[in-house]
């Protein structure tokens, strides 16, 4: 039986029928057409499909819909143009800078991440943004352009 749950995605408050144990990743996918939000491993090890749930990272494959009843959830897509938009683009040039992105694939999720370490923290250390990327699978094993990256936003945004 679904259930009417309402979600504040991106800034707009969003009324989804879904089942409440559906994974918030397919609710963003396939209801709402968010697909930068990645499925990976389905089992909460991989961090592509990390998103924002009230500013902190949550991996979405295994966050059922009821648990974000009510809260604000945000998507790479509205990273782009939300209250963390002056990180997210100071992250996404310091990516390019850096080489980070190769295949891609995790990027949204790692990107995800590091907004919400940048939004706590103005001067991560190396050991901060290597606890802030634990879980997350770089197949191309970017992690040290990452780390360089993270560091580089981070001195813009000071």
């Amino acid at each position: 039986m679904q259930n009417r749950t309402t979600i504040r995605v991106n800034g707009r408050d969003i009324n989804v029928d879904a089942v409440p144990d559906t994974p918030l990743l397919w609710v963003l996918r396939e209801q709402l057409a968010l697909t930068g939000t990645k499925f990976g491993c389905g089992a909460s090890q991989c961090g592509a499909c990390t998103v924002l749930v009230n500013g902190e990272p949550v991996r979405s494959c295994v966050t059922p819909l009821a648990a974000v009843a009510a809260q604000s959830v945000q998507t790479i897509e509205g990273v782009q143009t939300g209250a963390d938009a002056r990180i997210a683009r100071a992250l996404h040039a310091a990516w390019v800078a850096h080489g980070v992105p190769q295949c891609g694939y995790c990027q949204s999720g790692m990107l995800m991440s590091a907004v919400a370490l940048l939004t706590g923290n103005s001067n991560p250390t190396d050991a901060e943004i290597d606890a802030a990327f634990t879980g997350h699978i770089c197949r191309c094993g970017s992690y040290q352009r990452l780390r360089a990256a993270v560091h580089t936003a981070a001195r813009e945004l000071r």
